[in-house]
């Protein structure tokens, strides 16, 4: 038989703990009249057979069947007020669990309508609250029979409704706001997330207290992680790598620093691949095409190998992006020995 126990209490200071079943395993027999004694911040949730029998908030309570009518339907009512019965009570916390952190892991894709590409890369974290609104609901639907509840268990699942009702408050806000004017909004944005976030919390029993948005700024990933992430097409990747390699070939024979790195979102980049194009035009306008009988050097940026097979520099990096033409990297910008280009053109 389970120990009887007289007193029911669990008076540890729940600081990371949601819900505390007691007893942590098997079954607790009480008896009618047992004291159950319920902390400051906490609700008790008597439990039989997967039905609660009652819900007792922060005192000192009297087990008797006039405060858990649902005992009856247990014990009978042909037996002594002493009888004990079996149950299990969960204390759940009914504080404020603050300070939470939120990020985004990967950008979020806006529109960003007449400024670079048309779209943003945004990034952003900050904190939320949530505190337990319905215990009964919550112990039933979450918890089940576990013995201890802790937030980090449940973190995971809040973040990603947070962050999926992010992505929509982010896409709608950024349909009337630019992304400069969005970044100064982040107080708008947190609200609605926290009214968005509402029924879904509340469907488990809990409440969204807080939101915030500490920062929301673009992204500092790089086209080429972007594009490793899947976070870039095929065609707006080429027009980076594209505006790379045109501005190296017009302004720095030798490499350098990539237009793409620090991609951001987006801002600039458009006026940066235009003065890149006219930059590779003029260029263009000074050296030409290579002249008749010209000697092909042993290696050449993906402009130069595009004049000598008389295709445009497009074609060259798709390419190599597929593959087909084998070229080497340095920083942002490819390199073509004759040999590869040779074989590329014979294959």
């Amino acid at each position: 038989m389970a120990r009887i126990f007289d007193v029911i209490e669990y008076a540890t200071e729940m600081n990371d703990e949601i819900v505390h079943r007691f007893p942590e395993t098997g079954i607790g027999d009480f008896r009618i009249g047992s004291q159950v004694i319920v902390r400051e911040s906490q609700t008790a949730v008597f439990f039989r057979d997967g039905n609660a029998l009652d819900v007792f908030k922060a005192g000192r309570h009297t087990i008797v069947t006039a405060n858990i009518p649902k005992i009856i339907d247990f014990i009978g009512k042909a037996f002594n007020d002493r009888t004990p019965f079996p149950a299990e009570v969960y204390f759940v916390s009914m504080k404020e669990f603050a300070s939470k952190k939120w990020g985004t892991p990967q950008p979020i894709i806006v529109r960003n309508p007449n400024m670079g590409l048309g779209v943003a890369l945004l990034q952003g974290f900050g904190t939320y609250s949530f505190q337990v609104k319905d215990p009964q609901q919550f112990v039933t639907q979450i918890v089940g029979t576990t013995g201890t509840y802790r937030t980090s268990e449940i973190e995971e699942r809040l973040r990603t409704m947070l962050l999926s009702k992010l992505q929509d408050v982010l896409g709608e806000t950024a349909a009337k706001n630019s992304v400069p004017e969005m970044i100064g909004l982040t107080e708008e944005i947190g609200a609605a997330v926290r009214a968005k976030s509402k029924d879904e919390f509340e469907a488990i029993g809990l409440t969204l207290k807080t939101f915030y948005v500490g920062n929301l700024k673009p992204s500092d990933k790089s086209a080429q992680e972007l594009r490793d992430m899947g976070m870039l097409d095929m065609a707006t990747y080429t027009q980076l790598q594209a505006a790379d390699s045109m501005r190296d070939a017009a302004q720095n024979q030798s490499g350098g620093a990539g237009l793409t790195a620090g991609i951001g979102a987006g801002m600039g980049i458009g006026n940066l691949m235009g003065q890149a194009l006219q930059g590779g035009m003029q260029n263009n306008s000074q050296g030409g095409a290579p002249a008749a009988g010209a000697k092909m050097p042993s290696i050449m940026t993906p402009a130069e190998a595009a004049q000598f097979i008389k295709v445009t520099e497009a074609d060259i990096l798709s390419a190599i992006t597929d593959g087909s033409l084998k070229a080497k990297k340095v920083g942002s910008a490819y390199r073509i020995s004759k040999d590869n280009l040779d074989a590329f053109m014979n294959s």
